[in-house]
């Protein structure tokens, strides 16, 4: 089915910025979560981990070879090895309880079993950022249903063309909301697994 709002001139821009940014939000959401720690190591549990490199904070993986080579382990192997000595430190002032150890040529990252409290953590802290993101969702719908009750008032567009354009967002609304909540689901399933 093609969106009607796409296919209407009045609103194609209105549509697209809408999907665009609803869209980033659900991005960001996964990006979040490829970044929660479950029980298995991911070289993802890194991404958010910035190094100091010539002044500039800069993402690990930006500036080696990062993998996951055991399910309790993660590899970090440098291009430049003189900012070995920065990278473990990077790893251990972000506080997420890794205990990096180096050799000199590659840092090696084990990934301890997470306890049960630490499991329950984790689920309320991706329950938190669902919610923030179901909320940044909601603020795009809520700028759409403004612009087009504008848009209504201006005589730009009928009351009817409003009236569909309006259910057409709140679609758009359910339908990103939930793919969120399926993807939580999933990671929080994958989260409490031992």
């Amino acid at each position: 089915m093609t969106a009607f709002m796409a296919g209407n001139p009045a609103l194609k821009d209105l549509y697209n910025d809408l999907k665009r940014r609803m869209d980033h939000a659900v991005a960001d959401f996964q990006a979040n979560l490829a970044a929660t720690r479950t029980g298995r190591a991911s070289v993802h549990m890194l991404d958010q981990v910035k190094v100091d490199y010539y002044g500039t904070a800069t993402p690990i993986n930006q500036m080696a070879q990062v993998s996951a080579p055991e399910p309790q382990l993660i590899t970090i192997s440098p291009w430049d090895p003189t900012i070995l000595k920065e990278i473990e430190k990077a790893i251990q002032t972000a506080d997420l309880g890794f205990n990096p150890m180096s050799d000199g040529k590659i840092i090696r990252v084990p990934v301890p079993p997470m306890t049960e409290e630490r499991r329950r953590d984790v689920c309320k802290h991706l329950n938190r950022v669902l919610e923030e993101h179901r909320t940044a969702v909601r603020n795009v719908r809520r700028d759409g249903n403004d612009a087009l009750k504008k848009l209504a008032k201006d005589k730009k567009i009928s009351e009817d063309d409003e009236k569909r354009a309006l259910e057409e967002v709140q679609k758009m609304t359910d339908a990103e909301i939930r793919q969120m909540e399926e993807l939580s689901h999933k990671k929080e399933a994958e989260v409490m697994q031992v």
